[in-house]
């Protein structure tokens, strides 16, 4: 089987640093606590909780925390929670990608001008939750062109655009081109990281010219959905899985080259297994 692997797969700069903030104070004898999920991948999350670190998922946990430390999560948190967490007799690590801490500062500093905040995401997405709350009181999320007549944003408004970083890049041009025909007086910051638009871009070439394609992450994934969403608009047959576990007993008759791509959050041994059953035929 001949296997074409994407250049751009694996862990992003912002997910390398969160995660191995983590591990580096398993080191200490000291409680290590995650606020949510330090990334969207269950087989990390696993192994480090098989270390001892254990995952708080909300406010009310923190009563529950005395001593230790607590690390934000790659995502960030939201405005409140953060202060909250900073009021308490504990240690925190802020180990939010600082692409997405751009973001925040970006929407606090626009509000605080009267601005009104426009976030293209998936608002129940921990990242846009995040952005949303240092966003102030006049903030929309819109995920598909749809959403833009139904949230009623006044045309007097100036509005500034950003992003959720691992957002589709061709969906947030879209959006942006129906704000500008509509005529709305907007300030336009393209916050999708760099990472992101490599691997959408790169995925949709590889999968064009393949006769099967694999996007490998966790099923939480937000850029991994948007990789696979990608891949399955350009190759009929493509396969989300999380490990090579889940790869097919075998693939379609006339598969004889097999693309592969991964998320932000997945570890490059995973990567390497699925690449190495694929290409020797044990899947098959």
């Amino acid at each position: 089987m001949k296997v074409i692997l994407a250049e751009h797969a694996g862990f992003c700069f912002g997910v390398k640093k969160a995660v191995d903030t983590v591990y580096e104070q398993i080191k200490s004898d000291e409680n290590i606590y995650t606020f949510g999920p330090i990334i969207h991948n269950e087989e990390v999350v696993k192994d480090l909780e098989s270390k001892g670190v254990k995952v708080i998922n909300s406010k009310d946990e923190l009563d529950d925390v005395k001593s230790g430390k607590i690390i934000i999560r790659a995502h960030g948190i939201p405005k409140e929670t953060e202060e909250d967490i900073n009021n308490r007799d504990i240690e925190c690590i802020d180990s939010t990608c600082p692409f997405v801490k751009r973001i925040h500062k970006i929407a606090f500093e626009e509000s605080s001008k009267g601005n009104t905040i426009v976030i293209t995401g998936n608002p129940k997405h921990p990242e846009v939750e995040g952005i949303v709350s240092w966003a102030g009181k006049k903030a929309y999320v819109i995920e598909n062109v749809e959403d833009i007549e139904k949230m009623g944003i006044s045309m007097d408004d100036n509005i500034t655009i950003v992003s959720q970083t691992t957002f589709n890049h061709k969906k947030f041009e879209e959006i942006v081109e129906i704000f500008k025909s509509k005529g709305y007086n907007i300030n336009i910051v393209n916050t999708i990281c760099n990472a992101t638009n490599e691997r959408q871009k790169e995925a949709e070439e590889i999968a064009a010219k393949v006769d099967a394609m694999i996007v490998i992450g966790g099923t939480n994934s937000s850029n991994t959905r948007k990789l696979y969403e990608i891949c399955k608009n350009n190759c009929k047959y493509t396969y989300f899985v999380q490990t090579a576990d889940d790869l097919p007993e075998g693939f379609p008759e006339g598969v004889d080259i097999v693309g592969i791509t991964a998320g932000a959050s997945t570890p490059k041994n995973i990567i390497e297994e699925v690449q190495t059953h694929v290409r020797t035929g044990t899947v098959i």
